[in-house]
């Protein structure tokens, strides 16, 4: 298939702050909407869809920090809806609001299946052209750019593809700028979407814009769009990582990717591509939502390689298994630790590293991490501890301390109160530490008092601010004696890396990833202050 040209620049629209917050669980406060929108304006999206600016207190508040910015690259464009059977267009009070909003674009959604006319909003069809021609012209006459966004246009289509059509003529009659057809279910797929927007581009494209607003029920979102596009689309709307009602919104990150690098379409500015990984991540951040690691293109396993040929291949030529270069998407290449890696694997993790690995050094690492996978460790996500592996297999390896002892007492008392305690026994620097912390837990009094008792030789180490703890049973046909793995991801304001431990015991496997995800801390502070490491004590 040819992509049909027409004279109209690309547009990106997004709609994260209104049809991605209908996705379940998905919330942001006015603030923090503002924040998405400057990231979006900085990504260079055209076109940022705010929401409903009358629909609660909250967005009114979101308009109004949007209407006190400048913005660099996006036009912000306000959603409503057709205006009400019983009333005129400028007597609706929602319509209105558009018109009166600081707002240059509005977008507004009008019925076009007859499903929804007979058994939602109960008008017959030549009233709901009415409604269209209406709001559009009146929004129109208050100096707006209109975009109709025609709900459900696809199951329409394959109702009534000559009435769909009178809907968009309507629109377009009364002045619209852009027709959006609507994949409002997710029911369609690509080839279904491909014809009848080539059928709207040949009937009404010479007219109007023709823009694509897919979701994802059928798993097709991003797929729906980018074929639409070849049918002549010059709009493709989406949100952010696909959030949204349902099963989301065609994923506008993978969406942008794909029509720069795949077919050549120019979505955004010079520049813009390669913010699309930090944009991706923004957003879920402030979702409070662990960025998808499989996400094309911008998600942390997305050019992340573990089998030894294919480390083997890159190291001859990126091309052999990588689509795309990492970078002009603002990601990276991740060479992945695990059973399965080779010399090349280590040799690169460990420059990376700054620790200097020869050839035999990387076998005997590679044969221990083989046999520590086999007794349940996972050094994919434990940069951490792997740094810490090789350097104890090179002997650059410097302990924190000397364990003497630990002990940890938890007691229920009457009433249901529970009491966490730890006590720990250490050398460090030649001095013994002997010092005791409670907690809300085992880990917790544990990481108190090692902190306490290691604060007086590393201070720094006090700092270093635990961000996540995961625990899972690794055999669970053993019950409450199966063996665990402990994760725990650690940072220290610029840097977070993982650390890992392996036990029976819940409480050490934690102490051993408590205790290497200070010590690579320290590592690196030694690494990145020049310090040499001593020789390869072991504690």
């Amino acid at each position: 298939m040819t992509r049909t040209t027409t004279d109209r620049p690309f547009e990106l629209y997004d709609a994260t702050l209104r049809d991605g917050m209908q996705g379940e669980g998905m919330t942001l406060s006015a603030d923090e909407k503002l924040r998405v929108a400057r990231k979006l304006d900085e990504l260079g999206v055209h076109l940022i869809e705010a929401g409903f600016p009358s629909s609660n207190p909250k967005e009114l508040e979101v308009f109004d920090l949007l209407s006190r910015e400048t913005w660099t690259h996006a036009t912000i464009a306000a959603f409503g809806m057709t205006r009400r059977r019983d009333v005129t267009a400028d007597a609706d009070p929602a319509l209105r609001t558009l018109a009166d909003s600081f707002c240059p674009v509005t977008t507004i959604v009008g019925k076009t299946w007859g499903l929804h006319l007979e058994k939602v909003v109960r008008v017959d069809p030549e009233e709901n052209l009415r409604l269209i021609a209406d709001s559009v012209a009146f929004l129109r006459g208050e100096g707006k750019r209109v975009i109709y966004d025609a709900e459900h246009f696809f199951d329409a289509w394959r109702d009534d593809e000559a009435y769909a059509l009178r809907c968009l003529r309507a629109a377009v009659e009364a002045g619209a700028d852009t027709l959006s057809l609507c994949d409002t279910n997710g029911s369609s797929l690509p080839l279904q979407v491909h014809s009848a927007v080539a059928r709207v581009v040949a009937e009404l494209g010479e007219h109007a814009r023709v823009a694509i607003h897919a979701h994802d029920d059928a798993g097709c979102g991003v797929a729906n769009s980018l074929l639409a596009v070849e049918a002549g689309a010059t709009q493709v709307q989406g949100t952010m990582n696909g959030i949204g009602e349902r099963t989301g919104n065609a994923n506008l990150t993978t969406i942008t990717a794909d029509l720069e690098l795949k077919m050549g379409v120019e979505s955004l500015p010079e520049g813009g591509l390669a913010r699309l990984t930090e944009t991706s991540h923004f957003v879920d951040e402030l979702l409070n939502r662990t960025p998808r690691p499989t996400q094309p293109y911008v998600g942390r396993n997305a050019f992340a390689h573990k089998g030894g040929l294919h480390i083997a291949g890159m190291r001859a030529d990126a091309r052999t298994f990588e689509h795309v270069d990492p970078v002009a998407v603002g990601n990276a290449r991740e060479i992945v630790v695990s059973e399965l890696a080779g010399k090349g694997t280590v040799i690169e993790k460990a420059a990376a590293a700054g620790v200097e690995v020869d050839g035999d050094q990387a076998s005997r690492i590679i044969d221990r991490v083989k046999e520590l996978e086999h007794h349940g460790y996972q050094f994919e996500a434990a940069d951490g501890s792997f740094e810490l592996l090789m350097r104890r297999e090179t002997g650059t390896y410097e302990p924190l301390f000397e364990l003497e002892s630990w002990r940890v007492i938890v007691e229920q008392r009457a009433g249901g109160r529970v009491e966490t305690e730890a006590t720990i026994k250490i050398w460090a620097g030649g001095e013994r530490y002997v010092r005791t912390a409670e907690g809300n837990g085992p880990v917790h009094a544990l990481d108190a008092a090692l902190r306490s008792a290691i604060g007086q030789v590393h201070p720094h180490l006090r700092d270093i601010e635990l961000t996540d703890f995961k625990v899972r049973i690794l055999d669970s046909t053993k019950g409450t004696g199966a063996t665990t793995r402990v994760l725990i991801d650690a940072s220290d304001g610029h840097d977070t890396w993982g650390s890992i431990g392996v036990d029976e015991n819940l409480i050490a496997a934690s102490w051993e990833a408590l205790v290497d995800s200070l010590a690579r801390s320290e590592q690196a502070g030694r690494r990145a202050a020049g310090t040499a490491p001593a020789s390869g004590a072991v504690a």
